[in-house]
């Protein structure tokens, strides 16, 4: 995996953090376009053909997500 794109992507979410609320069994993503951008980077990154299982970001409240989000696991099988 490129290090130094996930850093970028997750300076990016510091920078405009997306919001995570679950309510009952459905759980929202929202925010600004960009961070979209960049949670789509993290996505790529673990999809990409260079990356192990068990390889994984996670999206720290008041850092990558708004304060009052729960922690959020992108993880690759």
């Amino acid at each position: 995996m490129n290090i130094d794109l996930a850093i970028m992507a997750l300076e990016g979410l510091g920078q405009s953090p997306l919001k995570v609320s679950v309510d009952g069994t459905a759980v929202t993503i929202s925010g600004p376009g960009s961070s979209f951008k960049e949670l789509a980077r993290l996505c790529l990154l673990l999809g990409s053909e260079g990356t192990e299982s068990g390889e994984q970001f996670e999206l720290n409240p008041s850092i990558h997500l708004k304060a009052d989000s729960p922690m959020l696991k992108l993880s690759r099988d």
